[in-house]
Protein backbone atom coordinates (compact mmCIF):
# COMPACT_ATOMS: atom_id res chain seq x y z
CA UNK A 1 0.00 0.00 0.00
CA UNK A 2 1.04 3.94 -0.49
CA UNK A 3 0.82 5.57 2.20
CA UNK A 4 -1.46 8.91 2.28
CA UNK A 5 1.20 10.93 4.05
CA UNK A 6 3.24 11.09 0.86
CA UNK A 7 0.95 12.68 -0.98
CA UNK A 8 0.72 15.18 1.69
CA UNK A 9 4.73 15.57 2.09
CA UNK A 10 4.61 16.56 -1.74
CA UNK A 11 2.39 19.99 -1.01
CA UNK A 12 6.00 21.90 -0.95
CA UNK A 13 9.85 21.87 -1.82
CA UNK A 14 12.24 20.65 1.45
CA UNK A 15 14.51 22.36 2.06
CA UNK A 16 18.18 21.56 3.52
CA UNK A 17 18.87 24.14 6.21
CA UNK A 18 22.59 23.12 6.23
CA UNK A 19 23.04 24.31 2.70
CA UNK A 20 20.04 25.80 1.40
CA UNK A 21 19.77 23.15 -1.54
CA UNK A 22 16.14 22.77 -2.74
CA UNK A 23 14.82 19.26 -1.64
CA UNK A 24 11.56 17.80 -3.19
CA UNK A 25 9.92 14.56 -2.59
CA UNK A 26 9.92 11.73 -4.79
CA UNK A 27 6.93 9.85 -3.65
CA UNK A 28 6.48 6.12 -2.51
CA UNK A 29 4.95 4.04 -5.87
CA UNK A 30 7.03 6.48 -8.61
CA UNK A 31 8.26 4.70 -11.22
CA UNK A 32 11.10 5.57 -12.90
CA UNK A 33 12.74 3.89 -15.99
CA UNK A 34 16.07 2.36 -16.94
CA UNK A 35 18.09 -0.16 -19.08
CA UNK A 36 20.41 -2.70 -17.98
CA UNK A 37 23.79 -2.00 -18.37
CA UNK A 38 24.83 -5.90 -19.50
CA UNK A 39 22.81 -8.67 -19.80
CA UNK A 40 21.17 -11.22 -17.36
CA UNK A 41 20.44 -14.90 -17.72
CA UNK A 42 18.60 -17.47 -15.12
CA UNK A 43 21.31 -19.95 -16.71
CA UNK A 44 24.35 -18.17 -15.30
CA UNK A 45 23.17 -15.27 -12.78
CA UNK A 46 23.51 -15.96 -9.01
CA UNK A 47 21.79 -15.34 -5.87
CA UNK A 48 23.34 -11.62 -4.47
CA UNK A 49 24.91 -11.20 -7.70
CA UNK A 50 24.91 -7.60 -8.12
CA UNK A 51 24.29 -5.57 -11.66
CA UNK A 52 23.05 -2.08 -12.85
CA UNK A 53 21.14 -0.13 -15.33
CA UNK A 54 21.03 3.20 -16.23
CA UNK A 55 18.51 6.40 -15.81
CA UNK A 56 16.65 6.18 -19.48
CA UNK A 57 14.98 9.13 -18.75
CA UNK A 58 15.28 12.19 -16.52
CA UNK A 59 13.05 12.24 -13.61
CA UNK A 60 12.10 15.76 -12.48
CA UNK A 61 9.16 17.33 -9.86
CA UNK A 62 7.29 19.98 -10.93
CA UNK A 63 9.56 20.93 -13.63
CA UNK A 64 13.06 20.44 -11.18
CA UNK A 65 15.48 17.31 -12.28
CA UNK A 66 16.34 15.74 -9.65
CA UNK A 67 17.62 12.73 -11.02
CA UNK A 68 19.20 13.06 -14.54
CA UNK A 69 19.40 10.79 -17.47
CA UNK A 70 22.37 8.86 -17.54
CA UNK A 71 22.54 8.37 -13.66
CA UNK A 72 22.56 4.58 -12.36
CA UNK A 73 20.71 2.10 -9.99
CA UNK A 74 22.12 -0.83 -8.94
CA UNK A 75 20.27 -3.62 -8.01
CA UNK A 76 21.03 -7.31 -6.84
CA UNK A 77 19.46 -10.89 -7.50
CA UNK A 78 17.14 -12.14 -5.06
CA UNK A 79 15.83 -15.14 -6.68
CA UNK A 80 17.21 -17.72 -9.42
CA UNK A 81 15.74 -20.67 -10.95
CA UNK A 82 17.23 -22.03 -14.31
CA UNK A 83 15.41 -23.15 -17.02
CA UNK A 84 14.53 -27.41 -16.97
CA UNK A 85 12.60 -29.99 -19.26
CA UNK A 86 9.43 -28.90 -17.35
CA UNK A 87 9.39 -25.05 -16.37
CA UNK A 88 11.17 -22.15 -17.34
CA UNK A 89 13.58 -20.00 -15.46
CA UNK A 90 13.24 -17.23 -13.35
CA UNK A 91 14.99 -14.35 -11.50
CA UNK A 92 14.07 -12.48 -9.20
CA UNK A 93 15.82 -8.66 -8.22
CA UNK A 94 15.28 -6.15 -6.02
CA UNK A 95 16.96 -1.95 -6.23
CA UNK A 96 18.87 -0.48 -3.61
CA UNK A 97 21.17 2.39 -4.76
CA UNK A 98 21.55 5.35 -7.05
CA UNK A 99 24.41 7.04 -8.29
CA UNK A 100 24.19 10.56 -9.50
CA UNK A 101 26.64 11.85 -12.46
CA UNK A 102 28.36 13.81 -9.93
CA UNK A 103 29.31 10.67 -7.35
CA UNK A 104 26.88 11.01 -4.80
CA UNK A 105 25.11 7.88 -3.93
CA UNK A 106 21.58 7.73 -2.63
CA UNK A 107 20.33 4.11 -0.73
CA UNK A 108 16.66 3.05 -2.16
CA UNK A 109 14.04 0.47 -1.67
CA UNK A 110 13.04 -0.29 -5.44
CA UNK A 111 11.20 -3.38 -6.97
CA UNK A 112 10.61 -4.33 -10.50
CA UNK A 113 7.41 -3.75 -12.46
CA UNK A 114 6.42 -3.19 -15.63
CA UNK A 115 5.69 -1.25 -18.55
CA UNK A 116 3.65 -3.59 -20.30
CA UNK A 117 0.05 -3.27 -20.17
CA UNK A 118 -1.17 -6.58 -19.81
CA UNK A 119 1.91 -7.07 -17.40
CA UNK A 120 1.48 -4.11 -15.40
CA UNK A 121 -2.44 -4.71 -14.61
CA UNK A 122 -1.34 -8.53 -13.38
CA UNK A 123 1.48 -7.08 -11.33
CA UNK A 124 -1.34 -4.22 -9.80
CA UNK A 125 -4.06 -7.34 -9.37
CA UNK A 126 -2.30 -9.00 -6.58
CA UNK A 127 -1.72 -7.87 -2.80
CA UNK A 128 2.02 -7.19 -2.46
CA UNK A 129 3.46 -8.54 -5.62
CA UNK A 130 6.85 -10.22 -5.97
CA UNK A 131 7.41 -9.24 -9.53
CA UNK A 132 9.82 -11.55 -11.68
CA UNK A 133 11.47 -12.12 -14.85
CA UNK A 134 10.05 -15.75 -16.39
CA UNK A 135 11.83 -17.26 -19.06
CA UNK A 136 10.80 -17.40 -22.55
CA UNK A 137 6.58 -16.44 -22.70
CA UNK A 138 5.78 -14.63 -26.22
CA UNK A 139 9.13 -15.73 -27.75
CA UNK A 140 10.87 -13.27 -26.44
CA UNK A 141 13.28 -13.46 -24.00
CA UNK A 142 11.99 -12.44 -20.82
CA UNK A 143 8.27 -11.66 -19.64
CA UNK A 144 7.44 -10.20 -16.36
CA UNK A 145 4.84 -11.76 -14.05
CA UNK A 146 3.73 -10.88 -10.34
CA UNK A 147 2.82 -13.54 -7.24
CA UNK A 148 0.92 -12.47 -3.68
CA UNK A 149 1.85 -12.36 -0.88
CA UNK A 150 0.43 -16.05 -0.03
CA UNK A 151 2.52 -17.24 -3.16
CA UNK A 152 6.03 -18.01 -1.51
CA UNK A 153 4.59 -19.20 1.33
CA UNK A 154 5.03 -22.87 3.10
CA UNK A 155 8.02 -25.18 3.22
CA UNK A 156 9.02 -24.33 -0.49
CA UNK A 157 8.96 -20.85 -1.39
CA UNK A 158 10.15 -21.04 -4.52
CA UNK A 159 8.02 -23.79 -5.93
CA UNK A 160 5.06 -22.32 -4.83
CA UNK A 161 6.12 -19.04 -6.52
CA UNK A 162 6.50 -21.22 -9.89
CA UNK A 163 3.11 -22.48 -9.17
CA UNK A 164 1.58 -19.30 -8.62
CA UNK A 165 3.27 -18.07 -11.96
CA UNK A 166 1.08 -20.92 -13.68
CA UNK A 167 0.19 -20.37 -17.28
CA UNK A 168 3.40 -17.19 -17.18
CA UNK A 169 5.84 -20.55 -17.67
CA UNK A 170 7.09 -21.65 -20.76
CA UNK A 171 8.54 -25.09 -21.06
CA UNK A 172 12.14 -25.10 -21.14
CA UNK A 173 13.34 -21.52 -21.56
CA UNK A 174 16.00 -19.68 -19.96
CA UNK A 175 15.45 -15.55 -18.52
CA UNK A 176 17.57 -14.03 -21.40
CA UNK A 177 17.66 -9.85 -20.30
CA UNK A 178 20.05 -8.30 -23.10
CA UNK A 179 22.33 -5.01 -22.75
CA UNK A 180 19.95 -2.11 -22.88
CA UNK A 181 16.62 -3.82 -22.36
CA UNK A 182 14.33 -1.27 -20.91
CA UNK A 183 12.81 -1.95 -17.18
CA UNK A 184 10.91 -0.23 -14.74
CA UNK A 185 12.23 0.24 -11.21
CA UNK A 186 9.30 1.11 -8.97
CA UNK A 187 9.76 3.11 -5.40
CA UNK A 188 9.06 1.42 -2.39
CA UNK A 189 9.75 4.39 -0.02
CA UNK A 190 9.65 7.55 -1.10
CA UNK A 191 13.54 10.12 -1.43
CA UNK A 192 13.77 13.52 -0.93
CA UNK A 193 15.90 14.71 -3.60
CA UNK A 194 18.78 17.61 -4.17
CA UNK A 195 17.39 19.36 -7.19
CA UNK A 196 20.13 19.72 -10.05
CA UNK A 197 19.59 23.19 -11.17
CA UNK A 198 17.94 26.27 -9.68
CA UNK A 199 15.78 26.71 -12.77
CA UNK A 200 13.12 24.52 -13.80
CA UNK A 201 12.23 23.02 -17.54
CA UNK A 202 9.67 25.45 -18.71
CA UNK A 203 6.87 24.25 -21.20
CA UNK A 204 5.09 21.13 -21.31
CA UNK A 205 7.46 18.01 -19.95
CA UNK A 206 6.47 14.77 -20.45
CA UNK A 207 9.21 13.76 -18.07
CA UNK A 208 8.27 16.06 -14.92
CA UNK A 209 6.07 14.39 -12.02
CA UNK A 210 3.59 16.48 -10.59
CA UNK A 211 3.51 15.61 -6.87
CA UNK A 212 2.05 18.81 -5.19
CA UNK A 213 -1.35 17.91 -3.10
CA UNK A 214 -2.95 20.76 -5.72
CA UNK A 215 -1.75 18.57 -8.82
CA UNK A 216 -3.01 15.51 -7.61
CA UNK A 217 -6.34 16.47 -6.75
CA UNK A 218 -6.14 18.08 -10.11
CA UNK A 219 -5.59 14.56 -11.62
CA UNK A 220 -8.13 13.21 -9.22
CA UNK A 221 -10.95 14.62 -9.98
CA UNK A 222 -10.33 14.66 -14.21
CA UNK A 223 -9.99 11.03 -13.81
CA UNK A 224 -13.13 10.26 -11.84
CA UNK A 225 -14.77 12.70 -14.07
CA UNK A 226 -13.49 10.00 -16.95
CA UNK A 227 -14.85 7.08 -15.10
CA UNK A 228 -11.22 5.33 -13.73
CA UNK A 229 -11.00 6.75 -10.29
CA UNK A 230 -13.87 6.54 -7.42
CA UNK A 231 -11.83 7.75 -4.22
CA UNK A 232 -11.40 10.60 -2.51
CA UNK A 233 -10.04 13.84 -4.02
CA UNK A 234 -7.90 14.78 -1.15
CA UNK A 235 -4.87 15.52 -2.90
CA UNK A 236 -2.85 12.12 -1.64
CA UNK A 237 -0.79 9.88 -4.20
CA UNK A 238 -2.67 6.65 -2.65
CA UNK A 239 -2.49 3.52 -4.22
CA UNK A 240 -6.03 3.77 -5.73
CA UNK A 241 -4.82 6.98 -7.39
CA UNK A 242 -1.89 5.25 -9.40
CA UNK A 243 -3.44 2.05 -10.02
CA UNK A 244 -6.73 5.19 -12.11
CA UNK A 245 -3.69 6.57 -13.30
CA UNK A 246 -2.12 3.11 -14.89
CA UNK A 247 -5.48 2.50 -16.42
CA UNK A 248 -5.82 5.88 -17.89
CA UNK A 249 -2.53 5.63 -19.55
CA UNK A 250 -3.06 1.91 -21.08
CA UNK A 251 -6.29 3.71 -22.52
CA UNK A 252 -4.49 6.72 -23.90
CA UNK A 253 -1.52 4.95 -25.32
CA UNK A 254 0.80 6.60 -22.10
CA UNK A 255 3.51 4.58 -20.69
CA UNK A 256 1.92 3.01 -17.83
CA UNK A 257 4.17 4.14 -14.84
CA UNK A 258 1.62 5.28 -12.45
CA UNK A 259 2.82 8.70 -12.15
CA UNK A 260 1.07 12.03 -12.47
CA UNK A 261 3.62 13.34 -15.79
CA UNK A 262 3.74 16.18 -18.34
CA UNK A 263 2.07 13.98 -20.74
CA UNK A 264 -0.38 12.08 -18.77
CA UNK A 265 -1.59 15.95 -17.56
CA UNK A 266 -2.14 17.11 -20.83
CA UNK A 267 -4.07 13.96 -21.66
CA UNK A 268 -6.37 14.71 -18.57
CA UNK A 269 -6.54 18.06 -19.93
CA UNK A 270 -4.70 19.87 -16.92
CA UNK A 271 -2.24 22.89 -17.08
CA UNK A 272 0.45 22.21 -14.92
CA UNK A 273 3.47 23.20 -17.19
CA UNK A 274 5.16 26.15 -16.66
CA UNK A 275 5.36 28.68 -19.45
CA UNK A 276 4.28 25.94 -22.67
CA UNK A 277 6.30 26.89 -25.82
CA UNK A 278 4.85 23.97 -27.31
CA UNK A 279 0.95 22.37 -28.28
CA UNK A 280 -0.41 19.95 -26.19
CA UNK A 281 -0.64 16.38 -27.97
CA UNK A 282 -4.05 17.27 -28.88
CA UNK A 283 -3.22 20.55 -30.21
CA UNK A 284 -0.78 19.46 -32.20
CA UNK A 285 -3.50 16.77 -33.56
CA UNK A 286 -5.96 19.52 -34.15
CA UNK A 287 -2.85 21.63 -36.11
CA UNK A 288 -2.22 18.41 -38.45
CA UNK A 289 -5.50 17.90 -39.22
CA UNK A 290 -6.37 21.60 -40.09
CA UNK A 291 -3.55 21.79 -42.08
CA UNK A 292 -4.41 18.60 -44.45
CA UNK A 293 -7.95 19.85 -44.53
CA UNK A 294 -6.32 23.02 -46.34
CA UNK A 295 -3.95 21.22 -48.61
CA UNK A 296 -6.72 18.94 -49.66
CA UNK A 297 -9.06 21.84 -50.32
CA UNK A 298 -6.60 24.07 -52.14
CA UNK A 299 -5.66 21.37 -54.30
CA UNK A 300 -8.89 20.54 -55.51
CA UNK A 301 -9.47 24.35 -55.90
CA UNK A 302 -6.53 24.23 -58.80
CA UNK A 303 -7.68 21.19 -59.99
CA UNK A 304 -5.07 18.52 -59.01
CA UNK A 305 -6.62 15.01 -58.27
CA UNK A 306 -5.21 13.11 -54.94
CA UNK A 307 -2.51 11.17 -56.87
CA UNK A 308 -1.21 14.16 -58.25
CA UNK A 309 -2.99 14.40 -61.83
CA UNK A 310 -3.27 18.07 -63.16
CA UNK A 311 -6.40 19.02 -65.46
CA UNK A 312 -5.09 19.24 -68.97
CA UNK A 313 -7.51 22.32 -69.40
CA UNK A 314 -6.49 24.29 -67.15
CA UNK A 315 -3.41 26.48 -67.80
CA UNK A 316 -1.25 26.60 -64.05
CA UNK A 317 0.27 29.42 -62.70
CA UNK A 318 4.17 28.50 -61.25
CA UNK A 319 2.90 29.96 -58.22
CA UNK A 320 0.17 28.12 -57.50
CA UNK A 321 2.42 25.00 -57.74
CA UNK A 322 4.74 26.57 -55.48
CA UNK A 323 1.90 27.23 -52.87
CA UNK A 324 0.65 23.49 -53.13
CA UNK A 325 3.96 22.40 -52.31
CA UNK A 326 4.74 24.45 -49.44
CA UNK A 327 1.31 23.69 -48.46
CA UNK A 328 1.99 19.86 -48.87
CA UNK A 329 5.36 20.18 -47.20
CA UNK A 330 3.73 22.22 -44.48
CA UNK A 331 0.94 19.36 -43.57
CA UNK A 332 3.62 16.58 -43.48
CA UNK A 333 6.03 18.67 -41.07
CA UNK A 334 2.79 19.19 -38.64
CA UNK A 335 2.59 15.01 -38.68
CA UNK A 336 5.69 14.46 -37.91
CA UNK A 337 5.74 17.27 -35.35
CA UNK A 338 2.40 15.67 -33.86
CA UNK A 339 4.08 12.12 -33.44
CA UNK A 340 6.75 13.90 -31.57
CA UNK A 341 4.43 15.44 -29.12
CA UNK A 342 2.84 12.30 -28.31
CA UNK A 343 5.87 10.17 -28.17
CA UNK A 344 8.89 12.09 -27.36
CA UNK A 345 9.22 13.45 -23.41
CA UNK A 346 12.57 15.44 -24.41
CA UNK A 347 11.93 19.44 -24.38
CA UNK A 348 14.79 20.56 -26.19
CA UNK A 349 13.78 18.23 -29.21
CA UNK A 350 10.09 19.57 -29.06
CA UNK A 351 10.84 23.09 -28.81
CA UNK A 352 13.36 23.06 -32.11
CA UNK A 353 10.79 20.39 -33.93
CA UNK A 354 8.08 23.59 -33.22
CA UNK A 355 10.47 26.23 -34.78
CA UNK A 356 11.31 23.86 -37.97
CA UNK A 357 7.54 23.52 -38.35
CA UNK A 358 7.18 27.41 -37.79
CA UNK A 359 10.15 27.47 -40.70
CA UNK A 360 7.79 25.00 -43.43
CA UNK A 361 5.17 27.87 -42.22
CA UNK A 362 7.08 30.48 -43.22
CA UNK A 363 7.66 29.09 -46.95
CA UNK A 364 3.72 29.16 -46.97
CA UNK A 365 3.51 32.52 -46.29
CA UNK A 366 5.88 33.89 -49.08
CA UNK A 367 3.77 32.01 -51.43
CA UNK A 368 0.67 33.47 -50.44
CA UNK A 369 2.17 36.66 -50.95
CA UNK A 370 1.54 36.06 -55.03
CA UNK A 371 -1.33 33.78 -54.97
CA UNK A 372 -4.79 35.02 -54.29
CA UNK A 373 -6.84 32.70 -52.53
CA UNK A 374 -10.46 32.20 -50.90
CA UNK A 375 -11.51 34.05 -47.60
CA UNK A 376 -12.65 30.88 -46.56
CA UNK A 377 -8.23 29.33 -47.14
CA UNK A 378 -7.28 32.72 -45.30
CA UNK A 379 -9.22 32.00 -42.47
CA UNK A 380 -7.63 28.02 -42.05
CA UNK A 381 -4.16 29.92 -42.27
CA UNK A 382 -4.63 32.05 -39.90
CA UNK A 383 -6.09 30.03 -37.43
CA UNK A 384 -2.88 27.76 -37.87
CA UNK A 385 -0.59 30.88 -37.40
CA UNK A 386 -1.63 31.43 -34.10
CA UNK A 387 -0.48 28.24 -32.76
CA UNK A 388 2.57 28.68 -34.76
CA UNK A 389 3.45 32.09 -33.26
CA UNK A 390 2.81 29.93 -29.38
CA UNK A 391 5.36 27.82 -30.90
CA UNK A 392 8.31 30.26 -32.16
CA UNK A 393 8.09 33.81 -30.77
CA UNK A 394 10.25 35.07 -33.68
CA UNK A 395 7.13 33.71 -36.11
CA UNK A 396 4.95 36.94 -37.15
CA UNK A 397 1.31 36.36 -38.50
CA UNK A 398 1.69 37.46 -42.36
CA UNK A 399 -0.36 40.46 -42.70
Amino acid sequence: MYPAVFGLLSLSAVFHLATGQQRLLLPEGTVITVKTAAPLSSASVREGEAFRTTVADSVRVEGFTVIPEGSTIDGVVTLVRRADERQSGVIGVEFNRLRLPKGSEVVIDGKLTSLDPSERRQIDAQTDAQVLFVGGRRGTGAAIGAVGASGGAGRDPLGNVLGALGTLLSKGADVTVPANTPLAVQLERGLTMGVMSTQPIRGSDAFTIYTSASAIRAGQQALRAKGYYRGATDGALNEATQRALVEFQIDSDIIATGNLDGRTAEALGLQLARGASTLTPAEATLLRRNAQILTTRYRNTIGIAEGGRLDQRRTYDPAEIELYFALSAFSDNASLYEEMRRLSGNVEGQTAAGSALAGAARRVDEALRTVRVSPRTEAIWGALQEDLARLDSTYARRQ
